[in-house]
């Protein structure tokens, strides 16, 4: 039996765990999927531990995606972003590696869940509000896909700082966010406003209109004011557990080697999240 995981704290929240054993299942593979919650400095010790264990991945979630960086061979992607949200123990077990290879898939949750609505990237203006950890993983996966981004953020200096690590992104404040938004195809909430305060929007419902895509990385809940207001403007609406299924979906891939089973995981996502 394989042993796959998410290291975080905390973790108890988390829904990777039955996602995860629903692709599983759905495939016939003899796997698990567990959690672990090491204290908030012990990223790469976790992660040597989780190895020498002979779990086979893991998943890291906050306070860890910075710092597991510097436990594993990180993948090109994820040391732009400056983040890892998996890691793959199998270069290390096969002789490959010395380390095991770290990968940022939360950038592919972004892409596929745009591409799963039909939503095309390349050549579209695309704004990023938010320029944390969500925030750079979208930006990257944005301008990737072959989109101007522009990131805007409540403190200017860090969207600016996220902007120069993006090619040909720009960055600023809010501001401007109302200019901004009018002239978008592209929308994406990085923030976690609207998760605490359900009735809290990030963007006033007079920026938005019906030409957009919004994605709302938040899931909890999963209609956030912000996709009900853009729905009522005629914008094409995406949901944060879209992108949290297909970071997944990536990260099942990275490990099994085998297409994941979408339609099973999201079931088993979207069935915690009623």
């Amino acid at each position: 039996m394989q042993v796959y995981g998410l290291i975080g704290n905390p973790v108890g929240h988390s829904l990777s765990p039955p996602m995860h054993e629903a692709g599983y299942g759905s495939l016939g593979i003899d796997a698990r999927y567990v959690t672990f919650e090491p204290a908030p400095d012990d990223a790469a010790a976790a992660i040597e531990g989780a190895g020498a264990l002979g779990v086979a991945g893991l998943n890291v979630t906050v306070p860890f995606k910075r710092d597991a960086l510097e436990a594993v061979d990180p993948a090109p992607l994820a040391k732009r972003i400056g983040a890892v949200n998996t890691v793959d123990f199998a270069p290390v077990r096969d002789g490959d590696a010395d380390r095991p290879r770290g990968h940022n898939t939360d950038a592919a949750g972004v892409k596929r869940a745009f591409s799963h609505h039909g939503v095309e990237l390349d050549g579209r203006d695309a704004v990023v509000v938010g320029a944390g950890g969500a925030g750079r993983a979208a930006a990257f996966a944005l301008a990737d896909a072959g989109a101007a981004v522009h990131v805007a953020n409540r403190t200017a200096e860090r969207a600016v700082e996220l902007a120069d690590a993006v090619p040909d992104a720009t960055g600023g404040g809010l501001d401007d966010l109302g200019d901004r938004v009018a002239g978008a195809d592209v929308l994406v909430n990085a923030t976690s406003v609207g998760m605490d305060e359900p009735e809290a929007t990030p963007v006033p419902a007079d920026y938005l209109h019906g030409d957009l895509a919004v994605l709302d990385a938040v899931y909890a809940p999963i209609e956030t004011r912000l996709l009900r207001e853009a729905a009522d403007a005629g914008a094409t609406t995406v949901d944060g557990a879209w992108m949290l299924l297909f970071q997944g979906v990536e990260a099942f891939e990275i490990w099994t080697g085998a297409d994941a089973p979408v339609e099973a995981m999201n079931a088993a996502l979207r069935a915690e999240l009623e």
